[in-house]
């Protein structure tokens, strides 16, 4: 008889499944990875900034030691652009990582975590993780309803999940709906506020929430170098938040959670400006080549205001599943999302426009079989 290790909670979860990488569809298709597209995990095209590599290039040298495990430069140089103290800020193996230690610092087993259809499924994942009651609300237009949200928080809620923009629906929440949630949360409900899509809003769209933290005690901003600083492959996230609640997630933090090259990186890439402008003006247009492409095909899609489209291929529930392997045989990764409950959708990331444009030319050929 096979014996059942650890909790029943624990046994429940059903591990994150990541993008396919280029060299797994290369293999099983049998296809060249040169010519392989992958659009499938909202990464940047540019990839990672020359500011960057120097920075990591100058850190190989102190390999050898390990990390600063404080992060003492790169909180600095975090406290001195989002204007807090450097105590305020906790650091993170990118923004999962932080996401998963406040679900382990701030909820007990059977305590409940609120968070919306259809958003990010590392919430579903944290709340697992500690034994907590999931409590799901109906999302609205593909997005959060904050009213619902708040409705559904209850004496034994602890944490509040809400992300801004929302992947995978790249749905968007004024600033003003956001500070009146804010206002009206019990104190002891903590908000997690995830933005890892914050710096591809457009001008008018942004505003800098970690001032709110200054406000709202209960109030934890998550943000990520993985997106439009081109840092995903060296994990690098933090969190803003007042010292009653970073002292708590220092205590469950991992030691020497970000490596020697990722913090160098970070502090090089945060204030890269040209970098983060040639993304943004490459994003705008690679969304409007898109849409334009989605409209000319009769697809439905959801207006997005991150780095990715969440596109309609299909009326069944196998539509997903379907135009994605014809996708891939073409050598062209997206994100099927049918875990999210939204089978007959596809997920792609804006690439270069080149790249935009070879999987409109695979979709319209995947459409038509």
């Amino acid at each position: 008889m096979t014996k059942n290790y650890g909790p029943e909670y624990i046994r429940a979860i059903a591990p994150y499944q990541a993008g396919k990488p280029i060299a797994e569809v290369a293999r099983e298709f049998g296809l060249n990875e040169a010519n392989i597209i992958k659009l499938a995990s909202n990464e940047n095209p540019f990839g990672v900034p020359e500011s960057a590599k120097q920075a990591m290039a100058d850190a190989v040298a102190e390999l050898g030691r390990y990390p600063d495990a404080n992060g003492f430069d790169l909180k600095g140089a975090l406290s001195k652009r989002y204007d807090v103290p450097a105590d305020w800020i906790t650091l993170g193996n990118g923004s999962n990582d932080i996401l998963e230690i406040a679900a382990h610092a701030l909820v007990e087993r059977g305590q409940s975590i609120v968070y919306s259809q259809y958003s990010f499924a590392i919430y579903a994942l944290a709340a697992q993780g500690v034994g907590a009651q999931h409590v799901v609300t109906p999302a609205k237009a593909y997005g959060h309803d904050l009213a619902a949200m708040l409705a559904a928080i209850r004496d034994d809620t602890r944490l509040v999940f809400i992300a801004n923009p929302n992947n995978p629906t790249g749905t968007f929440i004024p600033a003003a709906e956001i500070e009146d949630f804010l206002a009206k949360v019990p104190s002891h409900v903590v908000v997690v506020l995830d933005e890892a899509y914050n710096e591809f809003l457009a001008p008018q769209d942004q505003f800098e929430s970690a001032e709110w933290v200054k406000k709202y005690p209960n109030l934890l901003v998550s943000r990520t170098f993985s997106k439009a600083y081109g840092l995903a492959g060296l994990r690098v996230g933090f969190a803003i938040a007042q010292p009653a609640l970073t002292d708590l997630l220092n205590r469950v933090r991992q030691p020497f959670n970000v490596n020697s090259l990722a913090q160098a990186a970070a502090i090089a890439a945060l204030n890269d400006k040209d970098f983060l402008q040639k993304g943004a003006e490459n994003n705008t247009a690679g969304y409007q080549q898109y849409v334009a492409a989605f409209d000319k095909l009769g697809l439905q899609y959801v207006p997005s205001f991150g780095n990715f489209v969440l596109v309609k291929v299909g009326d069944d529930a196998g539509a997903g599943a379907r135009v994605n392997l014809s996708l891939l045989k073409q050598g062209v990764i997206v994100r099927p999302v049918g875990g999210y409950g939204l089978p007959e959708w596809l997920r792609v990331s804006i690439g270069l426009p080149e790249e935009n444009e070879a999987f409109i030319e695979a979709l319209t050929v995947a459409l038509a079989e």
